[in-house]
Formats: structure tokens, C-alpha cells, sequence
């Protein structure tokens, strides 16, 4: 914009200078009594005029303009850096206080990071596969993915085995999103010596006393339901599919009403709970607890003090996510959306509700992060988001997002601030510059036009540099009274809407729908109608249209 201005400013000052002289001779040789001493002389009119001209054109500052821009971006930068906000350039800093939505993926960015296993419920009866064969089976399963979940599970197995070695796994095939399958054998090799006795016990108590049983060691809880018998030998080949009841399901593992309870009951609880299966029959639900972040109920709440929409996207299931987004008081969530998804729905967003700024970690999320207005990574995640985000939160503080569109507010107010200077600066120099006060009596020579253009330029600095005296909002400043307020009132009545995958119907139904095609509003009809036609006494709410937190006590599940 500077560039643009200035490239107009220049022909534009040569312009009036060179309108300037002509004038002023026009006003020597026709008024011969305006000029100094009364005299007529062309040589003093000629000279007079040229002053005026040259005074005009030392004036005139296309410095302060260019500099306004550039120079409030760089002490910008050079605050957030400070804070641990690393900007990568003027357009993310520029366009930060732009956005109006700012959508969270969940894991490692709303959550820790560092999911752990606590608790397994076992299907099978410790007779026919011991829970340390069990655990053999599923770690070596896992060890071969390289997802956050997958870590979690084989950590916990290497602690429970003492173990650093695997079962041989072939056949590896990995969904993402949904889970992985593959053919896993030689699992006798993984129980040490070391670890043999305390295992066979562990196996021993499970299969005599039929009880649950605490590993406290790892902090694991051990639940035996509705125990069953299947063919295993531990020498033998097993096939080993684990995931998501669709996941199970498409690889022709029979889901019966246990297993399909444990897994609600599980994840409604907020647990991240996975289905195992060897051999085609399921044998355990893993559920793994990965911390809500402590900065993160504060960090959205001051994004709406800040008038700003804020989303929870995600790939975990609906009632997780929908678990997580009570906790954080994030009121619109879309759940189980694929990582190939997550860029079509920030798009899908930027269509709906403008300016869109996504926060995130991992490979999965880079193409979202891409895609968004504002890309913001979270500095312990993945070095692909890193380079995709435009900022980066070197303190992997969630509080950090408030900050980094907070120091875009006042870096934007103050290249205004710049710009109107400059142009009020030139507006009055010009005109002074020009002579058109010598009737008054007052007029300046071109040293001291060339003293005003510097002391301009010298007035822009340092107007940019009052922004060092930006101060971060911190957790403990953002922690009022009214927050605590706000807290209580989303622990003990909020709603959250949840949307499974891209749901472009719930995501059309929207106030800007009149922008959307007649094929989009036609599929937002349908959409409508059939739920409706199946869910006739549930209402459906619009995923971005604010709602009364203390009027909506249930949770609405739009599928």
C-alpha cells in the first residue's frame, strides 16, 4: 500500500512544484506590485518563483509514507520475538487483526500432546490370551504408526514388557483417521525375563480370581467384562486390527453391544478409546486421557471478549471432542474430520465467515494451516506445520493467540496512526511550502523545508517505536473476576453443537446463505428434511450463529 501511494506521490509532488512556478511567474510579470520592493524585475520574479518550487519539492515527504508501514512491521516483529511470538513478515502481522474466526485442532494444540493409557477393558478371558500377550500384540501393532495415540499404546506396553523389541508385523496398513490392520507374530520374544515373572502374575491373578486389576507402575487400570473364549496360540500368526467401530467394521470384525457400550460410556467420559481385535474378534477398548491444556479456557475466552468465533476441529470422535469443547468452552465443534478434510473445511469456512485463522500442530494439520488466513503453529508440533503457519508460538502457549492478534491490533492502529501523519504533515507543508501564506506574511525557505522533511521522517520512527511499549496479556492478567464468572457458568450449563466430518449442510446453514450455490442450498434443504424426517423433535442450530449459553442445557449432536 505504501509502495502503491508513493508511486502516485512523486509525480504528484513534481507536478504541483512545477504548477507551483508557473504560477508564481504568472503572478511576477502580471502583479508586479505583489513582489518584493514593489519591483517588476523578471530576473527576482523568475528567482522567486523557483524558490517556491524548490521549497515545495524538499518539503514534500514520500519518506514518512514509505517508511510507515515497513518500520511499524519490523518493531511489530521484533516485540512478538520478544514475547515468543515468532511473525514471519508484514502479511501474517497485517492480517491477524483481520480474522474473525479462530479454529483450534485439538490434540497436542487444546491438549497436551502426550496421551497416556489409563485404563483397558479386556473381552477375552485370560485362559486363552494373557494380558501380556495381549499387550505383545497390540504394541507391536502399534510400534509401526507413528500417530500420537499409536506412541501412547506402545510406550505403555515397553513400561509394562520392560521391553525393547517387537513381534514381527507384516502386512502393515494404515488408515488415516480410522486405524491400522496388519498380521503380527513371534510375540514370545518380547517377555524378558526380567518382566516374565510379574507378567504371569499379572495374567495369573486376571485368569484365577476373575478381578480387575491396577498396574501401578504405569498408572493403568485393567477391566475384565464379559469374558469370552477364542482360538489363539501365541506362536501362531494373528491378525490385529485396531481403531474406530467403522474401521473394525470394514476389516469384518463383529462389533457386539459390550464392546459397543464400554466405547460410548468411554468416550463420553472424554477418553480417547480405541478398539482392538485379533483375529477378528474384539479383545479390548484402550482408553487414553490426554490433558487439556491449562491456559486453554482463558485463551478462549478472551477471544470472545475479543468478538472473535471460536472452533474446535478435530479428528476425534464426536463425543470426545464434544467432551473437550465443554471443558474449554468452544461452543461449535466438527468431530472425525479426515486430515485430507481439514483444509476443504477451513475453505468451507473462509466462505461462510471471512477471515479464518487456524491453530495447530502436526503434519496432518500443515494443509489447514496453509489454506487459512492466518496460520498459527504450535512450536512443539511437527517442523511441516512450522513452515506452513505464518506465526509460531514459540512458548507453545495457548494465551500466546490472544497476544499475537492483540500486537496485530496495535501494530495496524499505529501504521494508520503513520499514514495519517504523514498525509497531514504534507497537506499543511505543501501549501506552506507553496507560498500560499506570503500575503500573510509568512512563508519558509527551502533549508528549512528540507529540516521539516527529515524531522517528518524522524517523527515516524519514533511514533513506531512506541510500540515497544505493547505489553503480552498473560494467563494471570486474563484471569478476572468475570472469568471465573464465565467458568462456572460453562461448568455447570453449556452448549456445544457437534458436526461430524465436512457436514456441508449444517456448515451452509449460515446468514450468508444467499451467497452459496443453488447446488449448496439444495443440499442444505435435503439436509433439513431428512433430519426432520429422522430426528423429528430435535432442533437444528446453525453451526455459526451465536447461542445463549445458560438458556441451552443439552447437547444437540447434528449428524
Amino acid at each position: 500500500m505504501a509502495d502503491k501511494i508513493a508511486g502516485y506521490f512523486v509525480p504528484g509532488v513534481i507536478a504541483l512544484s512545477t504548477l507551483t512556478l508557473i504560477t508564481w511567474v504568472v503572478i511576477g510579470l502580471g502583479h508586479p506590485e505583489k513582489m518584493q520592493d514593489g519591483s517588476s524585475n523578471f530576473d527576482m520574479t523568475l528567482k522567486m518563483a523557483f524558490e517556491y518550487a524548490i521549497t515545495v519539492l524538499a518539503i514534500a515527504c514520500p519518506c514518512a509514507l514509505g517508511l510507515a508501514t515497513p518500520t511499524a512491521v519490523m518493531v511489530g516483529t521484533g516485540i512478538g520475538a520478544n514475547n515468543g511470538i515468532l511473525i514471519k513478515g508484514g502479511e501474517p502481522l497485517e492480517m491477524a487483526h483481520r480474522v474473525k474466526t479462530v479454529v483450534f485442532d485439538k490434540t497436542g494444540t487444546v491438549t497436551e500432546g502426550c496421551p497416556r493409557v489409563v485404563k483397558v477393558h479386556c473381552f477375552i478371558s485370560p485362559a486363552v490370551l494373557k494380558f501380556s500377550e495381549l499387550c505383545s500384540l497390540i504394541g507391536s501393532a502399534e510400534s509401526n504408526s507413528e500417530h500420537p495415540i499409536a506412541s501412547s499404546i506402545s510406550s505403555f506396553v515397553k513400561e509394562y514388557l520392560s521391553t525393547e523389541t517387537w513381534g514381527k508385523v507384516s502386512k502393515f496398513r494404515v488408515s488415516a483417521g480410522y486405524g491400522i490392520s496388519c498380521e503380527v507374530s513371534g510375540i514370545n520374544q518380547m517377555i524378558s525375563s526380567r518382566s516374565q515373572a510379574k507378567t504371569l502374575q499379572d495374567s495369573t491373578h486376571l485368569m484365577k480370581r476373575g478381578e480387575n486389576m491396577n498396574i501401578l507402575e504405569c498408572g493403568v487400570e485393567v477391566v475384565q467384562s464379559n469374558l469370552k473364549e477364542m482360538d489363539f496360540r501365541p506362536n501362531n500368526l494373528a491378525r490385529v486390527v485396531i481403531g474406530s467401530e467403522k474401521w473394525l467394521i470394514n476389516n469384518g470384525v463383529a462389533m457386539d453391544d459390550i464392546a459397543a457400550n464400554v466405547l460410548q460410556k468411554q468416550q463420553s467420559s472424554g477418553n480417547i478409546s480405541i478398539l482392538c481385535a485379533v483375529n477378528d474378534q474384539v479383545v479390548c477398548v484402550v482408553s487414553i486421557v490426554d490433558q487439556i491444556k491449562e491456559e486453554a479456557t482463558v485463551a478462549v475466552y478472551a477471544l470472545k471478549q475479543m468478538g472473535m468465533r471460536v472452533v474446535l476441529l478435530t479428528g476425534d470422535n464426536a463425543k470426545t471432542a464434544e467432551s473437550t469443547a465443554k471443558k474449554v468452552g468452544i461452543s461449535q465443534v466438527f468431530a472425525e474430520v479426515l486430515p485430507n478434510q481439514k483444509k476443504s473445511k477451513i475453505e468451507q469456512l473462509q466462505k461462510i465467515v471471512g477471515r479464518v485463522a487456524m491453530v495447530g500442530d502436526g503434519v496432518n494439520d500443515s494443509p489447514a494451516l496453509a489454506a487459512a488466513d492466518v496460520g498459527i503453529a504450535i512450536a512443539s508440533g511437527s517442523d511441516v506445520a512450522i513452515e506452513s503457519a505464518g506465526i509460531v508460538l514459540v512458548k507453545n502457549n495457548l494465551v500466546d493467540v490472544v497476544g499475537a492478534i492483540k500486537l496485530s491490533k496495535k501494530t495496524t492502529r499505529r501504521i494508520r496512526l503513520n499514514f495519517l501523519f504523514a498525509i497531514f504533515y504534507n497537506a499543511i507543508g505543501i501549501p506552506i511550502a507553496a507560498g500560499v501564506f506570503r500575503p500573510l506574511g509568512f512563508s519558509i525557505q527551502p533549508w528549512m523545508a528540507a529540516a521539516a522533511m527529515a524531522m517528518s521522517s524522524v517523527s515516524v520512527l519514533t511514533s513506531s517505536l512506541l510500540l515497544r511499549t505493547y505489553k503480552k496479556p498473560t494467563r494471570r492478567s486474563l484471569e478476572t473476576s468475570e472469568f471465573q464468572r464465565y467458568r462456572r457458568r460453562i461448568n455447570d450449563n453449556f452448549h456445544v453443537e457437534v458436526h461430524r466430518g465436512l457436514d456441508d449442510t449444517g456448515v451452509l446453514r449460515s446468514r450468508n446463505l444467499s451467497d452459496a450455490s443453488l447446488v449448496s442450498r439444495l443440499s442444505s434443504y435435503i439436509g433439513q428434511a431428512t433430519t426432520k424426517i429422522t430426528s423429528p423433535r430435535k432442533k437444528r442450530f446453525s453451526p455459526f450463529e451465536e447461542t445463549d449459553d445458560d438458556d441451552l442445557a443439552n447437547t444437540k449432536l447434528i449428524v
